[in-house]
């Protein structure tokens, strides 16, 4: 084990709080950020991690962390309170090599969910790990999406992002409209000549796409045109809308139990 930093000024701090807060400094290094015993530990069953900061006392209390092939170093409360993104520290941080998802998986995939501007990272954390639950194979993200390795967003994914594929493409409608020419059903959240979802069918011989948009704006019209159709969850008229993490949530637990690409159900 290294010598201790006790410094809140180190450059390796400097340099971990950049990867923390910055999404380009993620791409760039090719590292994310993961905070708490919990989800380091969760994450290192996907992704490689390179170096791990943690407090005397959190080493001492979650001995696991010491199973981890990752260069440790211990560091002081002070240090460990800088690097933490939270009120109350939690004394480990992790930093992990960023997964690179194989493109072609949208090419073989059965159950996919696709996000346009979920801007929110607890959303977009918390859809990511619903698909994860209700057995999709992949999410795509849109542009004027969180950032899938955010730490709101890992932490909302209670770890799912990175052990389920998550792509990322320029151009929403253009992937929708590759899917559906590979006869991929593509089903856009949106009220815009929605039918309800009680009358929507659930047999997808070639595969599922649930697309949702953020809920400040729902989807573009670009985005919706590149669907099959619009579907609508029925409400009462108590509730006006449902959080875009609820609403999408409830469209995967529907979809739920439909073949995926090993063709397990």
């Amino acid at each position: 084990m290294l010598s201790p930093i006790s410094s809140r000024d180190n450059d390796k701090i400097k340099q971990a709080c950049r990867l923390r807060d910055n999404e380009s400094a993620r791409r760039q290094a090719g590292l994310f950020f993961a905070e708490g015993p919990k989800l380091c530990l969760e994450a290192a069953k996907s992704c490689r991690c390179a170096t791990l900061y943690a407090t005397r006392r959190a080493l001492d209390h979650t001995p696991e962390l010491a199973a981890l092939d990752a260069v440790t170093v211990p560091v002081s409360d002070p240090v460990a309170d800088k690097l933490s993104s939270t009120k109350n520290s939690q004394g480990v941080y992790g930093l992990f090599v960023l997964p690179v998802p194989d493109p072609a998986t949208l090419g073989t995939a059965r159950r996919i969910l696709a996000l346009e501007r979920v801007q929110d990272p607890g959303n977009v954390g918390t859809l990511i790990r619903s698909a994860a639950a209700f057995g999709f194979d992949a999410v795509l993200l849109g542009p004027g999406c969180a950032a899938p390795y955010a730490p709101r967003t890992l932490r909302a994914s209670m770890g799912a992002a990175v052990r389920m594929p998550v792509l990322e493409t320029d151009d929403l409608p253009a992937a929708l409209t590759e899917l559906r020419g590979r006869e991929v059903t593509c089903l856009a959240a949106a009220l815009r000549h929605a039918v309800s979802l009680d009358a929507v069918g659930r047999s997808f011989p070639r595969g599922l796409c649930v697309v949702i948009g953020s809920e400040g704006q729902g989807l573009t019209d670009a985005a919706i045109d590149a669907c099959d159709r619009a579907v609508r969850i029925p409400m009462t008229d108590l509730a006006e809308s449902l959080n875009a993490a609820v609403a999408g949530s409830v469209l995967l637990w529907h979809f739920r139990g439909l073949p995926a690409a090993d063709g397990t159900v």
